[in-house]
């Protein structure tokens, strides 16, 4: 082993506003630590900071974070009223549906849920 998982770091223009979406999302707390770095400390799960970058976002992330949820379209609701937007369709598969979603910067984040619904 060479090291251990510390943070998710996501490049943003606004790093107290994508803060703020995302502790309506997770929860915990926000801790400014500087202009430039912001980091949110959700009650389960890896710390979530945000790093002001100068660049625009301008591909599909290659990493992205996923969001456990209770029920899909109660939580693609709450995400959009807080600011996301969602991209494309819903999704089933063996191991459950999924929801692709944007923040209010335009990265890609999902929505899961693990149990396909029954018809």
């Amino acid at each position: 082993m060479i090291g251990r998982l510390d943070e998710v770091v996501i490049d943003c223009h606004d790093a107290g506003r994508l803060a703020e979406f995302w502790l309506g999302v997770l929860g915990g707390h926000v801790v400014r630590q500087s202009h430039e770095w912001v980091a949110l400390y959700p009650p389960h799960g890896i710390t979530v900071s945000f790093q002001v970058v100068p660049e625009p976002k301008s591909v599909k992330n290659r990493v992205h974070l996923d969001v456990d949820v209770d029920d899909l379209e109660d939580a693609i609701e709450a995400t959009e009223r807080l600011g996301a937007t969602r991209i494309g369709e819903i999704r089933w598969d063996e191991l459950g549906g999924f929801q692709v979603m944007a923040d209010p910067e335009g990265n890609e984040f999902c929505l899961i849920l693990g149990a396909t619904p029954v018809a």
